[in-house]
């Protein structure tokens, strides 16, 4: 939210400088997020006045200027504004000064061969309003030589951040009420005046959604003058961002942005007969304020007459009914609005304002017949006319929160001591009313207060946070123990693995578009959100390629060859009756080129399945996974090629992983150009560590020399190499300590439907050397083990 200094001045008496009541505001949980002087902006422009004007001699539409700028002799500027006079007076950026609309720098220039000392400034360029036709006209007392920023009463301009349980900060009155209690200054309550009114509303008000709107108060204004509002209104309105629209829109506006308290105006020869608070009906539309027709539905709130919807109740205006020019009676609204329906309809329509932040977060139930009375005064003050006698319709939720308050609870929570007087005076400057025996009733604009801890964190606030004493946590003696548990430290230990092997970390959205969502999900119940940050982000993520794929998508669009992507995260699933089920994953992307083209190999190679298996072995190998031990087989999934993809098992049903290439199907639908390979290691299925300590083992090599012998199989071609060499190596498990496949060939002198693989068997001799007959024995188990997966040994 944005005040100006002026205006926080308006409620609170203070001499503090900017920075102090920058620093306040910090201290007591309003975060200053920025602080803005307009007078360094206008550094360099000064009230000027015309005291010649003459025809450029070489352009029609130029003027040449002699200007008094209040000291020394006049300056000669070259103009192009049509309402450039002798006797004017106006605004002068002298050289050096920086036009704020452009960041351009004023110098002395030549202009069509005439001297110019600076340039006369239009409202736009100073970024004081939109118009532009012509330079600024000041009043004939502006004094000469001012500089305009002093002229125009610049103030300095705060940013500060309203957290959500503090609506009743959501205006300036609320900031200054705060500032007060801190001891920056005393607090201007606001005066409320008595506005009797002339003669019985004309305007019928009723309300049918008791639940929705439980409060309506309004009353008629007639013969009022909409034009441009007063210039100290406009001038606090752009401080806050808002832009000036009329006299009595602005004094809503400023109404809301003073107290908190949203409030709208009709125009009352636009409204048919009885103005109702009621539930919309299936289908109604209403075109609102920002030029956007919206379609309801009968769980939302709406203000309508007879001929139809004209306020998306609490939330936005509707065009057809808002006060204009020609405006000359209207009707003043002023309800209380359920915060939940305010919530929920806004989501509904993806419709924000800052009426509807103010009415979802809670407004001040209270504050209806002083805030109507505010708002009429006001407009009867700005643009005339007469009242009429206030209606109240229904009653607003207003309750005392009573509460049971031990002011030594502050010590043992806040962990600072305060004396109980000063806690005393601290929730009675926050207008908290504290009785003899310490039991404080809440002001019904403070719904956050809802028990003595609350009351604690309000006085500990107020005194200081700063004055809470940092103290250590307690420590137990000795050598500290490890704090991070079995699953943090192997994800440690794998994003290492990871980044080691030349794979860049990514971070992406746990939450995907439902289309992506449902092509990953193999048939899980997805988790959607009902309240998504944006409706492309509705669905929780079942596995984390998708936004790997996205990311490797943003790369190749900004020219990147190549990415290696991994990601450590959740899969999302609905589990067992409706629970949440997450699963910690790693994720891979391979996509582009594995190598860039170079003399070496020539052209440029991109990532194969295989390439996507070495990662997903190395990486379940860094996790302590059994890779030795683990079955290739098929099952991957339907996002992947079929035919390039596979899952490493350890048994035939508990899959560690799955890899291989995309399919172009997936590929196609996130728009990424192939081939792209993809890893998913799944954390929560791997074994668990057995036994033993942190320590390694001592390493021990091998007394004697291994023995290395070549064996060349035909197996059937659809068998996986990996079960060849499974049989290899538990046909002796004593004596076989490896074995690998070194060439697989097809063609000539291989029978058709078959293949020849070739496997390196590693023999280890213990306590002494194999003999010929003992190497022949191994040999014939080797053969004899490989022939029950239907290899035979090649002549």
């Amino acid at each position: 939210m944005k005040f100006s200094l002026e205006w926080l001045k308006h409620f609170l008496d203070t001499d503090a400088s900017v920075a102090e009541i920058s620093a306040a505001l910090n201290r007591i949980g309003h975060e200053v997020e920025g602080v803005e002087d307009p007078a360094d902006k206008l550094a360099g422009f000064r009230v000027a006045k015309v005291l010649t004007a003459a025809k450029h001699p070489d352009a029609d539409k130029l003027q040449v200027l002699s200007v008094d700028t209040g000291e020394g002799d006049p300056l000669q500027v070259v103009c192009g504004a049509p309402n450039a006079r002798a006797g004017m007076k106006g605004v002068l950026g002298l050289p050096g000064a920086v036009v704020p609309a452009n960041g351009m720098e004023l110098r002395k220039s030549a202009i069509r061969g005439v001297e110019s000392n600076g340039m006369m400034c239009s409202v736009r360029e100073l970024e004081l309003g939109d118009e532009h036709d012509g330079i600024i006209e000041l009043p004939e007392a502006a004094p000469v030589g001012q500089s305009f920023a002093a002229y125009s009463d610049a103030s300095p301009v705060f940013d500060v951040a309203i957290t959500p349980n503090r609506p009743d900060c959501m205006g300036v009155m609320g900031i200054a009420r705060d500032l007060a209690a801190a001891g920056l200054g005393t607090f201007k309550p606001i005066d409320v005046p008595v506005i009797e009114g002339e003669g019985a509303c004309p305007v019928e008000i009723r309300i049918e959604d008791v639940d929705g709107v439980p409060a309506y108060h309004g009353r008629v204004i007639r013969g009022v003058k909409n034009g441009p509002s007063p210039d100290w209104l406009q001038r606090r309105l752009k401080a806050a961002g808002q832009r000036p629209i009329s006299a009595l829109v602005d004094c809503t506006n400023y109404l809301m942005f003073a107290t908190g308290r949203p409030a709208h105006v009709y125009d009352l020869r636009k409204l048919s007969r009885a103005v109702v608070a009621r539930r919309a009906k299936n289908g109604e539309t209403v075109e609102a304020l920002n030029e956007k027709t919206y379609t309801l539905d009968e769980t939302m709130t709406v203000i309508a007459d007879d001929k139809g919807v004209h306020d998306i109740g609490g939330i936005m205006g509707g065009e057809h009914s808002g006060a204009d020019e020609s405006t000359t009676d209207v009707l003043l609204e002023i309800a209380y609005f359920d915060p939940e329906r305010i919530g929920v309809t806004g989501r509904k329509l993806g419709l924000a304002s800052d009426a509807r932040t103010r009415f979802e977060r809670g407004v001040d139930p209270a504050f209806l017949d002083d805030g109507l009375a505010l708002l009429t005064d006001l407009i009867v003050q700005t643009c005339g006319g007469t009242p009429s006698e206030a209606v109240q319709v229904g009653q607003a939720p207003v309750e005392k929160t009573d509460i049971a308050f031990d002011p030594e609870l502050t010590a043992r929570l806040g962990g600072v001591e305060i004396a109980r007087d000063r806690q005393r005076a601290i929730l009675e400057a926050l207008d908290f009313t504290v009785a003899d025996d310490w039991k404080v009733t809440c002001p019904s604009r403070r719904h956050d207060i809802e028990g003595a801890a609350d009351l604690v964190e309000e006085v500990v606030r107020i005194h200081g946070l700063d004055h809470v004493a940092s103290v250590a946590l307690p420590r137990a003696e000795g050598v500290a123990r490890p704090t991070a548990t079995p699953l943090q430290q192997l994800e440690r230990k794998l994003r290492r693995a990871a980044a080691a092997r030349g794979l860049n970390e990514a971070i992406t959205w746990s939450f995907l578009p439902t289309a992506d969502a449902e092509f990953f999900a193999d048939g899980a119940q997805l988790w959607t959100l009902d309240n998504p940050i944006s409706e492309d982000m509705k669905a929780m993520r079942p596995s984390l390629v998708p936004g790997l794929l996205a990311a490797a998508k943003r790369n190749a669009d900004r020219g990147a060859e190549g990415s290696r992507l991994f990601e450590l995260g959740r899969r999302y699933f609905r589990g067992k009756a409706g629970a949440s089920d997450e699963k910690p994953t790693l994720g891979v992307v391979l996509a582009g080129n594995r190598t860039a083209r170079g003399w070496a190999h020539g052209k440029a190679t991109g990532f194969d399945a295989f390439d996507a298996k070495s990662e997903a072995m190395a990486l379940l190998e860094a996790a302590g996974a059994p890779v030795d031990n683990l079955m290739v087989m098929d099952g991957a999934g339907d996002q992947f090629h079929p035919g390039q993809s596979a899952t490493l098992r350890l048994g035939p049903k508990n899959v560690l992983a799955r890899f291989g290439a995309l399919h172009p199907r997936t590929l196609k639908a996130f728009d990424i150009v192939g081939p792209v390979m993809a890893v998913e290691i799944f954390l929560d299925a791997l074994p668990a560590k057995k036994g033993g300590g942190f320590a390694r083992a001592a390493y021990a090599p091998p007394a004697l020399q291994p023995v290395s012998r070549d064996f060349a199989f035909l197996v059937p071609a659809g068998l996986a190499a990996s079960d060849l060499v499974r049989a290899v190596k538990g046909a002796d498990k004593q004596s076989v300590v490896a074995a690998r496949v070194f060439d697989v060939f097809v063609g000539q002198g291989v029978p058709e439907g078959k293949k020849s693989v070739a496997v390196e068997v590693v023999l280890q001799p213990g306590e002494k050397t194999f003999t010929e007959v003992e190497i022949k024995a191994i040999s014939d188990k080797i053969v004899a083990s490989a022939a029950k997966q239907g290899a035979e040994l090649r002549g």
